[in-house]
């Protein structure tokens, strides 16, 4: 009679803990559920991304203008930073997170920033080459944000082709109140871009002989056949490192049940997962251009009868490469210190892929730093 209930008690006790188990494990697979659903269906409302209020003071067709007022009302540079971004990236790269943004960061330096958000190309924008950015949109949106600072001296921030847009609208215009220059894993040179470059080099022979032995001519193609839709750039950046990819969605796998990883990498997907198109023109541009005939390397850019001579460029100029970056190299990046004229210019290396200069972890402690300090002391 004594060790009946004991048996029983046992019985219980241990029908319990299966019970708690049991409801332990539903309410992490519902758990599970709901995260996995949410980043399949509801990705860019967790996405942490976009979030630095700023104001549009000029739009132009798709075109944006955005203005960052600073947050550090104590130290304040003279000079306004204007970010000109590459096509096909879509602005949240610039403020992916709230503790590692791009524009928080200049702005708690003290900059000024405005950001020239080129907007989202459809087959509407076809058309448009570099020259309609170079020639008509680049100092149409210059000219706004002098208006707007106050200032005519200004500093431009060029990452990847939005470094060549600063490049060639500076050289082409001569404006000599550009005053400082930060170009950032542009393809000065394409064929020193690694394996690449290798691939681009070897077009140039049969492009020359295309050009000598036929009358077809690249240009006269239609734009509309090199449009690149915003998913298709998606991809190719994807396909950059496939490997590391699939890691990163197995790490999501992995940790489904745990909410902020689930947001983190909402958010750090959200720039990569919606890339914007490329206008057929610009791309037709860049692969006849600048991929086959290295145009940019030769130091001078043809702009209908106009020349983008980058001798003409006279101002304080950094560039940077970034380490591990496979889409333009390092060594793609360098030769632009022989094509200037400035005197005040400096070439730094970096640690971070094309991305990662931008928006990488690395970046808030070995990227940022070195640009604001290099322009902190040219913006007073």
């Amino acid at each position: 009679m004594t060790q009946l209930p004991k048996v029983k008690r046992g019985f219980l006790n241990s029908k319990t803990a299966k019970k708690m188990l049991n409801s332990r494990r539903g309410l992490q697979a519902r758990h599970i559920l709901s995260n996995a659903t949410d980043r399949i269906l509801r990705g860019q409302q967790l996405a942490l991304s976009g979030r630095t209020p700023f104001d549009i003071v000029y739009q132009r067709e798709i075109i944006s203008l955005r203005h960052y007022p600073t947050t550090n009302t104590e130290t304040k540079h003279r000079i306004p930073l204007v970010i000109v971004p590459p096509l096909a990236a879509n602005m949240l790269i610039y403020d992916l997170f709230p503790n590692r943004s791009l524009v928080r960061y200049f702005l708690a330096q003290g900059f000024d920033v405005y950001l020239i958000d080129w907007g989202t190309p459809s087959l509407r924008q076809a058309k448009y080459n570099l020259g309609t950015y170079v020639k008509t949109f680049m100092p149409d949106f210059i000219e706004k944000i002098r208006e707007h600072s106050g200032q005519q001296q200004l500093s431009l921030y060029g990452w990847s082709l939005g470094g060549v847009l600063s490049l060639c609208y500076t050289a082409l215009f001569k404006d000599k109140n550009i005053q400082n220059l930060m170009i950032l894993a542009s393809p000065i040179n394409t064929h020193k871009s690694g394996y690449m470059g290798k691939f681009y080099q070897r077009l140039t022979a049969p492009a020359q002989w295309i050009r000598s032995n036929t009358k077809f001519r690249f240009h006269q193609v239609p734009s509309r056949v090199f449009h690149i839709h915003g998913w298709q750039n998606t991809l190719g950046f994807k396909l950059t490192d496939p490997i590391g990819n699939v890691k990163n969605y197995w790490e999501l796998f992995k940790n489904l049940n745990d909410r902020q990883f689930v947001i983190n990498h909402a958010t750090s997907s959200s720039f990569v997962d919606n890339m914007l198109a490329y206008p057929g023109g610009v791309m037709r541009d860049i692969i006849l251009r600048f991929w086959i005939d290295n145009e940019l390397s030769t130091g001078s850019v043809q702009f209908g009868e106009q020349s983008a001579n980058l001798k003409d460029i006279n101002c304080s100029l950094l560039v940077v490469g970034g380490s591990t970056d496979i889409i333009v190299t390092a060594e793609a990046v360098r030769p632009l210190l022989d094509l200037v004229s400035s005197t005040d210019k400096q070439f730094e290396i970096v640690p971070g892929g094309h991305m990662g200069l931008v928006a990488g972890n690395q970046a808030p402690q070995s990227v940022w730093p070195v640009v604001t300090h290099w322009l902190a002391q040219r913006s007073r």
